[in-house]
């Protein structure tokens, strides 16, 4: 694989201006931002990129209260969750077919065939899964569009697992879909890229009540150190639910958690089958490249509320999108805190339905465990639909 630099400033002047081209599809190549309609009812109104601009830092105005039955929300998986065959039966739906017409131009590969037939050693890779997740997600966005049209109409609130923060913000209309994807290209290269730098890894754990991985993480720090490596990096990088995290640093400090999983009350340890320690220090040099590619796109604020990986909190405007998705990359997910906020409400009153939007089931087993309650009015949008 070549140099992430070279192969960034080889592409990034060619691709910025074509994506000047597919501009045409903002707010149209689907219901992810908002505006699209199946049933033949007008598109609500747009405001103009200028008035979104002037008004930046305001509050969303005021939508009428529905009920909490009434209402939904949407979550969008992150990378993990792709398998080979995924989007089969899709491009019947909406303008799914032309979102991977698109993806194929911005990509430079067929990444439809890639969802459909693999191989599945190339669709695993950072690379190419992640603009795979995210683009499957807005498709089955499109089968929630067809199926049940009233699940985009009253949907209040959106999240996204990691990447699919990024599909989250184009479902809101912050992000224009083929720039969003052309972002997702650049970031899970200069992933990769700073996963090859040294060996790394995640490792999913879930511990006893009384297990501390702050204090397990800084033991395994220590070990390193005693091993002659310096700087040494471990810490907590997913926060899942209740005694359930993903650690990710350098390979000798996952070994050195396995080896003693049991004297530190972990039940169950797994290595994950990613590349590198995502959300974590050892991401800071895939921030650059990003950096240069979200400063050249148009965000604009969420029309929903969409809540950040980083704190849990709801996006306010173009530049918070743009700072918190530059410090995703080096932070936590906290999936757990998004999850309390998002169903956070007073005793007794009623849930909104949540459909988890894209291959995968891991959304929908978090949320079960982080509120049972919450999780009876789950739904998972299947990416697998049969062919006629």
């Amino acid at each position: 694989m070549r140099g992430y630099n070279s192969l960034f400033m080889s592409s990034r002047t060619i691709l910025i201006s074509e994506l000047r081209c597919f501009r045409f599809l903002r707010r149209r190549l689907s219901s992810t931002a908002r505006c699209f309609s199946h049933n033949g009812v007008p598109p609500p109104t747009v405001p103009s990129a200028e008035l979104l601009l002037e008004n930046d830092a305001e509050e969303p105005t005021p939508q009428p209260r529905r009920k909490p039955t009434d209402s939904s929300v949407l979550l969008f998986p992150g990378q993990g969750s792709q398998f080979v065959g995924m989007g089969r039966g899709l491009l019947k739906y909406g303008n799914v077919k032309e979102m991977f017409n698109v993806a194929q131009k911005i990509l430079g590969y067929d990444l439809l065939s890639l969802c459909l037939n693999g191989p599945e050693n190339e669709l695993m890779k950072t690379v190419h899964c992640q603009p795979a997740v995210f683009v499957t997600s807005l498709a089955a966005v499109e089968r929630l569009n067809h199926e049940e049209a009233t699940a985009i109409e009253n949907c209040v609130a959106a999240a996204g697992f990691s990447v699919g923060e990024f599909a989250a913000l184009v479902f809101a209309g912050a992000m224009d879909f083929a720039e969003a994807l052309y972002a997702v290209k650049v970031r899970a290269e200069a992933m990769q890229e700073a996963s090859e730098r040294v060996p790394s890894g995640m490792l999913s754990v879930i511990g006893r009540p009384e297990a501390r991985y702050s204090h397990a993480c800084l033991q395994a720090r220590e070990h390193c150190q005693s091993l002659g490596l310096q700087d040494p990096v471990c810490s907590v990088a997913n926060y899942l639910f209740p005694d359930g995290r993903v650690i990710a640093g350098h390979q000798q400090a996952l070994d050195f958690l396995q080896k003693n999983s049991r004297k530190l009350r972990f039940l169950r340890v797994r290595p994950l089958p990613v590349s590198g320690a995502f959300h974590t220090s050892l991401m800071e040099p895939a921030v650059e490249p990003l950096r240069e590619v979200l400063r050249k796109l148009e965000i604009s604020r969420p029309q929903i509320s969409v809540y950040s990986n980083v704190d849990a909190k709801r996006y306010m405007s173009s530049a918070h999108v743009q700072k918190q998705l530059l410090k995703q990359l080096v932070s936590p997910v906290k999936w757990e805190q998004t999850l309390h906020t998002l169903y956070e409400r007073r005793q007794g009153e009623d849930f909104p339905r949540t459909y988890e939007v894209g291959p995968g089931k891991q959304l929908g087993s978090t949320l079960q465990k982080c509120n049972a309650k919450a999780f009876k009015s789950y739904t998972h949008i299947d990416v697998t639909a049969p062919e006629d």
